[in-house]
């Protein structure tokens, strides 16, 4: 099963219009998009018992996670993100 993460088939699909990609269109796509939402939930449950410099750990966790998250989107995505605009179909 662990060689379905690495399969070259992409698991988002490039906006349409705007920036970056939308919904998953393959499993793995769903499972990274939860993990990383379970992830933020979470963090952000821990970040409301906390405070000082442990609260700013819990941000730099989560801007480190939607980073990770980002990064396998865009190299997981069909395509380039750039901007697209309705002119451009």
């Amino acid at each position: 099963m662990l060689h379905l993460l690495f399969d070259d088939k992409p698991w988002f699909r490039v906006k349409r219009v705007g920036y970056g990609a939308g919904l998953p269109i393959a499993w793995q796509g769903w499972v990274l998009m939860m993990s990383y939402l379970a992830g933020i939930l979470g963090l952000a449950t821990l970040a409301e018992r906390t405070r000082g410099t442990a609260l700013a750990g819990v941000i730099v966790g989560i801007l480190l996670l939607t980073a990770v998250f980002l990064g396998i989107a865009r190299a997981r995505s069909d395509g380039e993100w750039r901007w697209r605009s309705a002119e451009d179909h």
